[in-house]
């Protein structure tokens, strides 16, 4: 009777002893995920919010700087020119001012006869110069001929003539280049123009090319 007590005993305790048993199991199974260390992959480094936009500056462009009238000979009123043209003036206008904006400027447009730099054969061209110039008594009038070596356009679009008076020739009417008294010290190192006051625009424009060392 004793030892049919015992196994009895001996199997209500394992109901009850077992489901706890396994309830230990499953919670250990659930926490060993849990402490395992969680490995990821990249292809790419960590960043810490976004990255701020790199300014890279435009390129400068360098633009020859104006020149000294008294200084100046025929390869620097070359090398400093943008637009080197013969023509003949057609229209003349002015832009004022606007609301302090912009700089009042006067317009003048060539037909262009022959061009050596910076415009075209036969081209209708507009330049604009400070409205200044012309009160200062840089002017033209319409159906002059001119020879110019103009600086290139600024950002605002004005131009003006390399070292004023120094880079602005007049034509007479069988097209060859007057050449006045200031402006014959330009030329006294070339060989075919010095000493000269009229000169052909075939011999001027070759003693433009062989100041840059073109042929």
């Amino acid at each position: 009777m004793t030892e049919i007590c015992w196994r009895l005993l001996a199997a209500v305790s394992l109901i009850f002893v077992a489901p706890t048993l396994l309830r230990g199991q499953e919670a250990a199974a659930d926490r060993v995920p849990a402490l395992a260390p969680i490995l990821t992959t990249s292809s790419a480094p960590w960043t810490h919010g976004p990255i701020a936009p790199v300014w890279i500056p435009p390129p400068r462009v360098s633009r020859p700087a104006p020149v000294a009238p008294g200084t100046i000979v025929l390869p620097q009123l070359v090398r400093a020119a943008g637009i080197i043209f013969s023509g003949r003036v057609t229209s003349i206008g002015r832009t004022p001012s606007s609301g302090g904006q912009a700089t009042a400027s006067t317009s003048v447009t060539f037909l262009v006869e022959r061009a050596l730099r910076g415009a075209s054969r036969d081209q209708s061209l507009t330049i604009h110069e400070w409205a200044s110039l012309w009160t200062n008594g840089d002017r033209y009038r319409v159906g002059e001929r001119v020879l110019l070596f103009l600086y290139s356009p600024s950002r605002l679009g004005l131009t003006s003539a390399v070292a004023g008076a120094m880079g602005r020739f007049a034509m007479d009417s069988r097209g060859r280049i007057v050449i006045g008294a200031q402006q014959a010290a330009i030329l006294a190192a070339d060989p075919i123009l010095r000493g000269k006051t009229v000169v052909s625009y075939a011999d001027f424009a070759q003693a433009v090319r062989r100041s840059t060392g073109e042929k």
